[in-house]
């Protein structure tokens, strides 16, 4: 199993396409999960987010992976929804996508990230998007 988060950003796109060839190359279930907390979206950004959810699993299912959407609303953070999933399917990966940063920013990892590093209960692969042409 391979645990993934949503988020609607380049470098959450980019996570998730990499989760997706991991599975694929692995051969194993890839579960999303998707941080929401109970007045954070809007009837129509909810309707978007799960309609791009929607064409994610199916393209993830036509390279021959299982795509579980966990939906969660009663946690506390980002990072704390993926090291548990992580933990409750345990899960061989996690994947994160990364925000460039400059040579400064490199200093100070971002907060979730450096949580989900620290106490991931299993390998984590960071993955940042391609440079801007």
């Amino acid at each position: 199993m391979i645990v993934v988060g949503y988020l609607a950003t380049r470098e959450g796109r980019q996570g998730i396409a990499s989760a997706v060839d991991e599975s694929a190359r692995r051969k194993t279930a890839l579960t999303i999960v998707v941080s929401e907390k109970a007045a954070g979206l809007t009837d129509e950004a909810r309707t978007e987010r799960d309609s791009e959810l929607e064409v994610i699993s199916s393209d993830a299912t036509r390279r021959g992976v299982e795509v579980d959407v966990q939906v969660l609303s009663q946690r506390h953070d980002v990072a704390e929804d993926l090291v548990a999933v992580a933990q409750e399917t345990n899960a061989e990966l996690i994947v994160i996508g990364l925000r460039r940063r400059s040579p400064v920013g490199k200093l100070i990892l971002g907060s979730n990230a450096q949580r989900i590093l620290l106490d991931a209960p299993c390998p984590v692969l960071a993955v940042k998007t391609e440079r801007a042409r």
